[in-house]
């Protein structure tokens, strides 16, 4: 089985995209935490996890991992500098210590219109942050798939979704939905070296994204 961390495994998505991978045949899910009290609810469930600060060293964290999912982030509520210092600089370190351990795929959570930072005014300085380790995880050399969803909801799956590489307007979609699909992009093959924006639609997501 391939072994997964999954980075920003406490948060909300986090939580769903764990659960998701341990649930798989083929993957092994290796939980990335920062406080050790964050460990038990993995551990409870079997689930390995690994001690590590995206402000900090992270070259530990991806000893003996096939592939990775980021998906910490700050969400754009907090302040400029710790935007920076986790959905920027924490991100282009993972990457960077993922090509050190000679990881095989890295699947980046991103944001919809992370490529158009002044499209929205109070997101500017966190959708800058995603286009720049974005262009730092496309620059690396590492297999890659950059997922930008649109506005987040704790709604109900849906299983079908709105991709392209360019969405004209935004949206929402699930945390479930965006789970699936970060799952199902760990495969080699299914969005090699793809950057895709995606909402809720109409498309099966194993039929949008392969």
């Amino acid at each position: 089985m391939e072994k997964i961390l999954i980075v920003g495994a406490n948060g909300t998505t986090g939580k769903i995209i764990v659960d998701k991978v341990n649930n798989t045949e083929n993957y092994e899910a290796v939980a990335m935490v920062r406080k050790e009290e964050q460990q038990a609810q993995f551990k409870d469930k079997g689930i390995h996890t690994v001690l590590a600060d995206l402000e900090n060293d992270v070259t530990d964290a991806v000893k003996g991992i096939d592939k990775i999912i980021f998906a910490a982030g700050s969400g754009g509520n907090t302040s400029d500098e710790k935007t920076i210092l986790v959905d920027q600089e924490g991100a282009k370190k993972v990457v960077d210590a993922a090509k050190k351990a000679n990881v095989k795929k890295f699947v980046m959570l991103s944001s919809i219109k992370a490529d158009e930072p002044e499209s929205n005014p109070d997101l500017s300085k966190y959708l800058k942050a995603k286009e720049e380790a974005d262009e730092h995880l496309r620059k690396s050399g590492l297999k890659y798939t950059i997922v930008r969803p649109g506005t987040l909801t704790n709604d109900q799956a849906t299983g079908k979704i709105k991709k392209a590489e360019k969405l004209d307007g935004t949206g929402k979609i699930t945390r479930e939905d965006v789970a699936s699909v970060l799952v199902q992009a760990l495969s080699d093959t299914i969005a090699a070296n793809e950057t895709f924006e995606m909402i809720n639609g109409e498309t099966k997501i194993e039929d949008a994204v392969n």
